[in-house]
């Protein structure tokens, strides 16, 4: 929450947690002033915490059911790389925010130790070979399936979509994770693929 904070106020905002699940970000979004909601496509992670909140809304990241211009914040936290067609979805987190709103958008790089998620750090040798090997280990499929609810999403992705984007003025594009004196590895060609881990990319609409 301290990158969106760092940004913008939240006190009164509008915000929409995309991929939220059961909104495990929900108190510390209320508690900073936010007016907090959640949207997610998989009914069975709405209600990860029990009983399904008021403010949680069942939809697509891909084809989000708001208006434009509806909230003052969208938020997005290591959903990208479980979705098919990432940059569609940051689109439309662009497009429901209002002018002068915040998009931040963070997500797990493939190339980094944790890419793989549950099957890491075996993906290195390929996203199918990882997930056939942990079926045969572990007696099932992992969680997160390469090719089906996890995909290849790289720092190099990112920053095409940031520059070709007309619609928000990128004010951050740095390591999650990182110290402040670390920032730089994102700039950097193959060492930002391997280094970074998670990435975060922060817009503001214009």
């Amino acid at each position: 929450m301290g990158h969106v904070s760092h940004h913008t106020d939240l006190e009164g905002r509008t915000l929409l947690d995309v991929g939220g699940g059961p909104g495990y970000f929900r108190d510390a979004f209320r508690s900073a002033g936010a007016t907090y909601f959640s949207v997610d496509a998989d009914a069975g992670e709405l209600s990860g915490l029990g009983e399904i909140a008021p403010g949680t809304v069942l939809g697509s990241g891909m084809q989000l059911p708001f208006r434009d211009d509806a909230v003052d914040v969208c938020y997005s936290s290591n959903v990208l790389e479980h979705v098919d067609d990432p940059w569609r979805m940051a689109e439309e987190m662009v497009r429901i925010t209002k002018p002068g709103g915040v998009v931040f958008i963070s997500y797990t790089l493939w190339y980094g130790p944790w890419g793989g998620h549950e099957t890491s750090p075996w993906h290195f040798l390929g996203g199918r070979r990882a997930r056939r090997r942990y079926a045969k280990v572990h007696g099932h499929e992992p969680k997160n399936k390469f090719g089906e609810s996890l995909f290849k999403v790289t720092v190099r992705q990112g920053r095409r979509w940031s520059r070709r984007q007309q619609s928000a003025d990128v004010i951050a594009f740095e390591p999650r994770y990182h110290p402040g004196w670390a920032r730089w590895t994102v700039h950097v060609p193959l060492i930002r693929e391997l280094s970074t881990w998670n990435l975060v990319i922060i817009l503001r609409k214009r």
